[in-house]
């Protein structure tokens, strides 16, 4: 089972608490230099819901294969 990761680039501010909580599922842009999900689709990890929950403008989803939102939680 995979999780879809949505990076919103409207919302980045790239403030990088995504980069350091989960570094092999994000990196920053170098054009940008806002955040950006490496993969669209990856195996679940914990690692990638705490980045989405850490993130101060809440810029990142996780999502199920059902389009349940895994984080962030409201």
């Amino acid at each position: 089972m995979s999780w879809n990761v949505r990076v919103d680039g409207s919302m980045c501010i790239g403030s990088g608490m995504c980069v350091g909580a989960a570094p092999g599922h994000f990196a920053f842009d170098d054009d940008t230099g806002l955040s950006e999900a490496v993969a669209e689709s990856v195996e679940p990890d914990d690692a990638v819901l705490d980045a989405a929950e850490s993130c101060p403008v809440e810029a990142i989803m996780v999502l199920d294969r059902a389009g349940a939102v895994l984080a962030p939680k409201d």
